[in-house]
């Protein structure tokens, strides 16, 4: 599996190695490859092609992916490799699937937040909480242009499917 990272991006360092540690009890081997611009994409997707990576993970966000979300897409499609990322971003523009914490959910608990800090708490004083909602999204056209199947058993699972 190829995982698409920006070397020195905030956690990503441990993310990794999270990742590492999770690969290897599976038997599967991680090719990672660095994306420091978006220039770096198309030849991150050959490299992982070369490499014979059966998938992509995408382990970054913010201004390198964001504005090249689309394009990334298209290269995994030309690639015909499965892309997988931790928001739904990725997957409503074509990306295969996606889990990861619902931004929905996490856009309405910081408003509690902004709620309260306006009704006077002080930020110090509030509790610092984990994700609780997890959503996993699945793209059943970019499934249909990469020539895979997703199996019923994962299907049921998802919390949505784009069809």
């Amino acid at each position: 599996m190829a995982v698409f990272a920006s070397p020195g991006s905030g956690d990503n360092a441990q993310i990794l190695k999270e990742l590492d540690l999770a690969a290897g009890p599976l038997g599967v081997e991680l090719q990672h490859l660095d994306i420091r611009s978006p220039k770096d994409f198309e030849t991150a997707f050959q490299a992982a092609t070369k490499g014979r990576a059966e998938a992509v993970l995408i382990q970054l966000a913010g201004p390198v992916l964001t504005p090249r979300r689309k394009d990334v897409t298209e290269l995994a499609v030309k690639s015909r490799l499965p892309l997988m990322y931790e928001g739904t971003e990725v997957v409503e523009v074509g990306g295969l699937m996606s889990y990861g914490v619902s931004s929905t959910d996490r856009y309405r608990r910081a408003a509690t937040y902004v709620d309260k800090i306006l009704k006077g708490a002080k930020p110090a004083d509030l509790p610092v909480e984990q994700p609780m909602k997890f959503e996993f999204v699945v793209n059943l056209k970019a499934a249909k242009q990469i020539g895979l199947t997703i199996p019923p058993n994962v299907l049921v699972r998802a919390d949505r499917v784009i069809k």
